[in-house]
């Protein structure tokens, strides 16, 4: 299966410091990946790298088959990439309605927009109630998914989530996580980055373990869910 997302021996760097070394992944249309480790093993960086917000030092990114390892974020968006960063990304001061608007920006058919909006608004009430205030007085999960579906609204194929759980009571993260499988019921692909591994590996179909900016394992999420190494590092239980 071609992929829509290939990494190929990509490093990404702080100075001297090495976040990512020598990685190497695919995501194919129509997959839900995951990227699992502990914090500090490079995960998020990763994500930013092809996301645009970094640039790597060495290797090379390809989605839907062109390079996009030089490109800026906003023209990564354009080709149908969006990411949602961990901590959300949320401008507090606009309102609801306008980091929604936000999302859409590239777009030219504005109708269109208005009436996803209003669909958003109308599956998400408390979005919908709250679409003229401040968007930083939403609660954590509210501004989770806030930015989830303001990614959605630039009509991403692929969409990249950097712990969409973090910090969430379970009622919003299973909020969350049902508006991601929807998301990918309408034909997004995921690729997701999260230290809750049990919650990561049970809505993948795919996933990679990273540890000290190197992949070291990569399998069926079952597999992996099952592999002895992984329960005991990432579970926090022992072997079967």
């Amino acid at each position: 299966m071609t992929a829509l997302l290939a990494l190929n021996a990509l490093t990404v760097a702080y100075g001297k410091l090495h976040a990512v070394q020598d990685v190497s992944l695919q995501v194919a249309q129509g997959e839900r990946v995951c990227l699992i480790g502990a914090n500090g093993a490079g995960k998020s960086t990763l994500l930013k790298t092809v996301g645009g917000l970094l640039q790597p030092r060495s290797g090379s990114i390809h989605f839907a088959s062109q390079s996009i390892g030089s490109l800026p974020g906003h023209a990564i968006v354009a080709r149908g990439l969006a990411l949602v960063p961990e901590g959300r990304g949320i401008f507090n001061r606009l309102s609801v309605l306008e980091n929604l608007e936000l999302g859409a920006w590239l777009r030219r058919d504005r109708a269109a927009v208005r009436q996803e909006i209003a669909t958003i608004c109308e599956r998400f009430p408390r979005l919908g109630e709250r679409r003229n205030q401040p968007a930083g007085q939403l609660s954590g999960g509210e501004q989770q998914l806030l930015a989830i579906q303001r990614a959605l609204l630039s009509r991403p194929r692929l969409l990249l989530l950097d712990e969409p759980s973090m910090g969430l009571a379970p009622m919003m993260v299973e909020a969350v996580f049902s508006s991601l499988l929807d998301a990918h019921r309408g034909g997004i692909t995921l690729l997701l980055v999260e230290q809750n591994a049990q919650l990561a590996l049970t809505h993948t179909d795919r996933g990679y373990v990273m540890e000290s900016g190197r992949i070291t394992m990569e399998n069926t999420s079952a597999a992996l869910h099952d592999d002895p190494q992984v329960r005991a590092a990432y579970l926090g239980v022992g072997s079967l």
